[in-house]
C-alpha cells in the first residue's frame, strides 16, 4: 500500500450489474512525473501536456490557451499527490521588480489552482457515484441473499413433501410386497393340499379298479358255479354298473383337480411377477430418494457460496473506507496548504477566500458522507444481525421441522397399526359372530304369544298359557293348557305379550348382521290368522315403537354399511317384493299392474308374463321379470314397503276382518366391496311373512276364500313336508310341490341361516290353532340342515372362496 498513488480513487469492487461497463471505475489517465512532454491519450481521445511542461510556460499566450481549454481538459487532467504539493509549494522565479510577469505568472498558477481544485471535485463525485453503486450493489446483494434464502426454504420445504410422499408409498408399496408374499404362501399351500387330494384320489382309483376286477372274477365264478342264480348275477351286473359310473366320476374329478392344479400354478407365475415389478418401483423410488437428498446438500453449498460472497463484500466495504479515510486527510492536509499560501500571497485573498468556502463545503459533503457511511455500517449491522436470526429460526426450524417429521411418522405407524388391527378385529367379529349363530342353530324357532285384544275376552291368557320359570327352560320355554292338559314346548326363546318390538329385533340384530357380511339370511313369521305375524314383521312403520322386524331391519343394514366406510367398505342394495297367491307369484313393484287389495282381478299378476323361479349353482334365487329396485336410503325402502302393502291381497275371513291372503316376500340383494382389502361380499336378506294357518271350519271360509285358503294350506303343508324331510336327512326333499318351499329352496338348505317366529294367538277358542303351530315349530327347531356358506370373493386372486 506504501507504493499506491494516494490521490488515485479507491478500486471499484468487481461487481457488476446489469447494463454497466466492464472496464474499472479508476481506469483513468494522468499525468506521471516521470513522463515524457510528449501528446499523450485522455480518456476522451484528447492530447494534454505534462505538468511540468505548464508550469515552467512564461507566456501569455499558454495562458490564454490554457483558459481556453480549462472547461475542456479539466475533466481529463489527473494530479498526483508529488503534482499538488509542487503546485503549493512553487515560488516565483521572477525579477523582483518585473511586476507583469509576476502578475501572469500568478495568474498561471492560479489558473493550474483551479484546474487542481476542479479536479479534487471531479473525484469526490466520482466517489459519490462510487459509493452509490457500492450501496446499490449491496442491497442488491442482501436482495439476492434473501430471495435465495427463500428459494432456499420453499425448495426445502417442496423436498420434504417430496420425501414424506416417496416414505409414505414406499411403506405402502412395502404393506402390498407383504400381503401378496402372504397370498402367495396361501396359494402355494392350496396348490399342496390340492396335490394330496389328486394323490387320494389316485389311490382310491387303483383300489376301486382292483375291486373291479375281484368284481368280475366273482361274477366269472359265479357263472362258472350255478347258472340258476340269475338274480344274483343281475345284482351283480348292477353293482358292476354303479362301480364303472363311479369310477367315471372319479376320473372326472380327477381332470378337474388337474385343471385347478394348472390354474393355481399360472397365478403362482402371475404373483411372482408382480412381485419383481414392486421390488424394481421399489428400487427407483430409493434412487428418487437419493436425488432428492443430494439436490437439498446442494442448496446447502449454494447457501455457504453466498456467506462467502457476502464476506467478500464487507471486505470490499472495508477497504473502501480505508480509501476515503486517506482522502480526509488528503483534504485536511491540502487545507493547510491553502492557508499557509494565503498568508504568503496577499494579492490572492479573494481566491484564497473562495478556495476556503469551497474547501469547508468539501469537509461538509465529507462529514455527510461519514454519516452517511456510518447509517450503512448500522444498516450493514442490522443487516447481519437479522441474517444471524435467520440462520438461527433456520435451525430451530429444521429442528422443528424433523421433531414434527419424527412425530408424524410415529403416528403414521400407529395408524398403519391401528387400520391393522380394526380389519384383524372385523374378521375375529364376523369368524365369532358366525360361530355363535352356528352354535344357535342353522334353522333357529322364536315364539311371541301377542297381547289380549279387547274381542278376546277376560283371562283367557292366564287360562291356557304359562311360562316355565325353571333356570333351565326361562325365557325359551312355553305351556300351552287345552282341556286341563299340559303340553310343555321350547324354543330358542319366547317372547310373552308384554314384549316390545325393540326386545324382539334385539334377538335377530346379529342374524341380520350377516347379511351384510356375505350370508342367505331368512326370517319367516307364521302361524294362525290375527296371531300378529304381519304386526311382527311390519308393524306400524309411522309410529318408531311400532315398528316391526322389516324396518328395523333395514335401518340396522344401512346405519351398519354407512359405518363401514370409514373400513373401506362400499356397498350396493338391490330389493324385490312379491306375494304368492293361490300358487301364482305376483309382482308387487310392478308399476303396470292394477293397485288396491281387490281379489277378483286375474290370478297373474300382469296379464302375459308368468314368473318362473330359478337357482343357480351358486345357491342364488332369481325370479324372472322381477321388479328389482335400487335403493341407497331408508326412505327409498319405507315407500317401495307402501306400495307393495297397498298392492297385497288382503280379505276377510271369520277369524280377521283384514287377513293376509297370500305369502309376502320381501328380499334385500347386497353386493359390498372393499378396496383396502381386496374382498367382496354377496349377502341376501329374506323376510317372509306367511299367509294365516287355520282350519277351514275355523275360518269359515267360502267360494274365492275357500279356494284362497286350501291354496295356502296346501303350501304351507308343503313347507312341513319339506322341514320333516330334512329333519329326517331323507334322500329327496318335496321343493317343488308348491311355489313357496321352491321359492325358500336356498334357504332352508344349508347355504342360508334360518329363523322362524311362530306367532301364538292367547285367546282361549285359538287354542287347537296354537297347539298346531307350536308343534310344527317344535318339529322345525329339531331340523339340522349343516352350515351355511359365505359368499366371499377375493379380487387379488380372481377365485371365489366359501368359508363355513
Amino acid at each position: 500500500m506504501a507504493s499506491r498513488n494516494q490521490n488515485r480513487p479507491p478500486r471499484s469492487p468487481s461487481i457488476k450489474k446489469e447494463g454497466t461497463d466492464d472496464v474499472p471505475f479508476d481506469k483513468r489517465r494522468r499525468i506521471g512525473a516521470g513522463r515524457t512532454t510528449g501528446a499523450t491519450s485522455t480518456g476522451t481521445g484528447r492530447p494534454r501536456q505534462a505538468f511540468a511542461v505548464v508550469n515552467n510556460r512564461q507566456d501569455v499566450s499558454a495562458a490564454s490557451d490554457m483558459a481556453s481549454t480549462e472547461g475542456s481538459d479539466c475533466g481529463s487532467i489527473e494530479f498526483t499527490k508529488e503534482e499538488v504539493e509542487a503546485l503549493l509549494n512553487e515560488k516565483p522565479k521572477t525579477k523582483k521588480f518585473d511586476l507583469k510577469a509576476k502578475i501572469e505568472q500568478m495568474t498561471e498558477h492560479n489558473k493550474r489552482f483551479k484546474l487542481c481544485i476542479k479536479w479534487f471535485q471531479q473525484v469526490d463525485e466520482n466517489h459519490v457515484l462510487e459509493k452509490q453503486k457500492i450501496q446499490s450493489a449491496l442491497e442488491s446483494t442482501e436482495k439476492k441473499l434473501s430471495d435465495t434464502e427463500m428459494e432456499m426454504k420453499n425448495r426445502e420445504s417442496e423436498l420434504n413433501g417430496s420425501i414424506l410422499d416417496l416414505r409414505q408409498e414406499n411403506a405402502h408399496l412395502r404393506e402390498k410386497v407383504a400381503k401378496e408374499e402372504s397370498e402367495k404362501l396361501d396359494a402355494i399351500e392350496n396348490h399342496r393340499i390340492e396335490k394330496e387330494a389328486r394323490v387320494a384320489a389316485e389311490k382310491l382309483q387303483v383300489s376301486l379298479s382292483e375291486q373291479l376286477e375281484k368284481a368280475h372274477q366273482d361274477i366269472a365264478a359265479a357263472n362258472q358255479r350255478a347258472v340258476s342264480l340269475d338274480d344274483m348275477y343281475k345284482r351283480l351286473q348292477e353293482y358292476n354298473q354303479s362301480l364303472q359310473h363311479y369310477n367315471a366320476k372319479l376320473q372326472s374329478d380327477l381332470e378337474t383337480a388337474n385343471e385347478v392344479n394348472k390354474r393355481v400354478e399360472k397365478e403362482k407365475l402371475t404373483i411372482v411377477e408382480n412381485l419383481s415389478t414392486l421390488r424394481g418401483h421399489n428400487n427407483s423410488l430409493q434412487e428418487q430418494l437419493a436425488l432428492s437428498r443430494a439436490s437439498q446438500d446442494e442448496a446447502t453449498k449454494q447457501k455457504d457460496s453466498l456467506v462467502n460472497e457476502v464476506r467478500c463484500l464487507r471486505g470490499e466495504l472495508q477497504q473502501v473506507r480505508d480509501d476515503r479515510d486517506r482522502q480526509v486527510a488528503q483534504v485536511q492536509t491540502l487545507t493547510a496548504e491553502i492557508v499557509k499560501y494565503q498568508e504568503s500571497t496577499g494579492k490572492s485573498l479573494m481566491e484564497l477566500n473562495s478556495l476556503t468556502t469551497k474547501s469547508k463545503s468539501l469537509e461538509e459533503t465529507c462529514s455527510s458522507q461519514r454519516e452517511q457511511i456510518r447509517i450503512m455500517e448500522i444498516q450493514l449491522a442490522a443487516a447481519n444481525e437479522k441474517l444471524k436470526m435467520a440462520d438461527l429460526s433456520s435451525m430451530e426450524t429444521r429442528a422443528e421441522f424433523e421433531e414434527k417429521q419424527r412425530v408424524a411418522q410415529e403416528l403414521q405407524e400407529r395408524l398403519a397399526e391401528a387400520e391393522h388391527q380394526l380389519i384383524e378385529g372385523e374378521k375375529l367379529r364376523k369368524k365369532l359372530h358366525n360361530t355363535i349363530l352356528e352354535l344357535k342353530g342353522n334353522i333357529r324357532v322364536f315364539c311371541r304369544v301377542r297381547p289380549l285384544l279387547p274381542d278376546d275376552g277376560v283371562g283367557a291368557d292366564a287360562s291356557i298359557i304359562s311360562y316355565p320359570t325353571s333356570l333351565e327352560s326361562q325365557g325359551r320355554g312355553i305351556d300351552l293348557i287345552q282341556n286341563g292338559q299340559k303340553f310343555p314346548f321350547t324354543f330358542d326363546k319366547v317372547f310373552n305379550h308384554e314384549a316390545s318390538q325393540q326386545n324382539v329385533f334385539l334377538e335377530i340384530s346379529q342374524l341380520v348382521q350377516s347379511a351384510l357380511d356375505g350370508y342367505k339370511v331368512c326370517i319367516f313369521a307364521y302361524g294362525q290368522t290375527g296371531s300378529g305375524k304381519t304386526y311382527t314383521m311390519m308393524g306400524k312403520p309411522e309410529a318408531q315403537e311400532h315398528k316391526g322386524l322389516i324396518p328395523r331391519s333395514l335401518e340396522q343394514i344401512f346405519q351398519t354399511s354407512q359405518s363401514l366406510l370409514v373400513q373401506g367398505w362400499k356397498f350396493k342394495m338391490q330389493a324385490s317384493m312379491l306375494e304368492i297367491y293361490n300358487e301364482t307369484i305376483r309382482d308387487l313393484l310392478s308399476t303396470s299392474r292394477a293397485g288396491g287389495s281387490d281379489l277378483t282381478r286375474t290370478e297373474n299378476g300382469v296379464p302375459g308374463k308368468q314368473y318362473a323361479i330359478k337357482h343357480d349353482a351358486n345357491g342364488n334365487t332369481h325370479v324372472s321379470d322381477l321388479t328389482i329396485v335400487d335403493v341407497c336410503s331408508i326412505s327409498e325402502i319405507s315407500s317401495l314397503l307402501r306400495q307393495a302393502a297397498q298392492s297385497r291381497s288382503v280379505g276377510k275371513t271369520q277369524m280377521n276382518e283384514y287377513s293376509s291372503r297370500s305369502h309376502f316376500v320381501f328380499t334385500l340383494r347386497i353386493f359390498g366391496v372393499n378396496e383396502a382389502t381386496e374382498q367382496q361380499v354377496q349377502g341376501v336378506l329374506n323376510l317372509i311373512d306367511l299367509a294365516g294357518s287355520e282350519r277351514l271350519s275355523r275360518s269359515g271360509a267360502t267360494g274365492d276364500r275357500l279356494k284362497e285358503t286350501q291354496a295356502i294350506n296346501k303350501s304351507l303343508s308343503s313347507l312341513s313336508d319339506v322341514i320333516f324331510a330334512l329333519a329326517k336327512k331323507e334322500d329327496h326333499i318335496p321343493y317343488r310341490n308348491s311355489k313357496l318351499t321352491y321359492l325358500l329352496q336356498p334357504c332352508l338348505g344349508r347355504d342360508s341361516k334360518t329363523l322362524m317366529f311362530v306367532n301364538i294367538s292367547p285367546d282361549s277358542p285359538s287354542v287347537g290353532e296354537s297347539l298346531c303351530s307350536l308343534r310344527f315349530a317344535a318339529r322345525v327347531n329339531a331340523c339340522e340342515i349343516g352350515v351355511p356358506s359365505r359368499q366371499l370373493t377375493l379380487k387379488a386372486a380372481d377365485s371365489r372362496l366359501s368359508y363355513g
